[in-house]
């Protein structure tokens, strides 16, 4: 398979994510109001279910294992949800008894995400009133 290819399966599994992602959060607010974002925590838990379960059912498999991969967790799952990507690498540092990268990598990214969050919201601001 070609990186073309590979590409061409990414590129249709995130439009097929990313529409799922828009349908099933719209769905959820109208069912349940803005109390939570409820459609970010579905596809986040629902996502990190199928990439643990994909990334293990494919081991394996052969040449068509990367085709599926491509499409399945980079494409549709990478654009359905924010963080599968994440959990999927944490669940591979945990397989190879690397508890202490997964939870490092764990921490720095949540932590550095809420701060990089926080410095390009001030960011912005200090930019709009300037």
């Amino acid at each position: 398979m070609t990186q073309a290819q590979q590409l061409l399966l990414v590129m249709l599994g995130g439009a097929l994510g990313a529409a799922g992602r828009f349908w099933l959060g719209a769905w959820l607010l109208r069912q349940f109001g803005n109390g939570l974002p409820w459609g970010t925590l579905a596809v986040n838990l629902a996502g990190s279910f199928a990439a643990g379960f994909i990334a293990i059912w494919l081991e394996q498999r052969g040449g068509a294992a990367l085709a599926w991969r491509a499409f399945l967790i980079v494409g549709v799952l990478g654009a359905l949800t924010t963080y599968s990507a994440l959990m999927l690498e944490c669940l591979l540092f945990a397989r190879t008894d690397r508890t202490g990268a997964m939870l490092g990598y764990l921490a720095i990214t949540l932590a550095g995400g809420l701060c990089m969050v926080w410095l390009g919201a001030e960011l912005a601001r200090v930019a709009r009133s300037g």
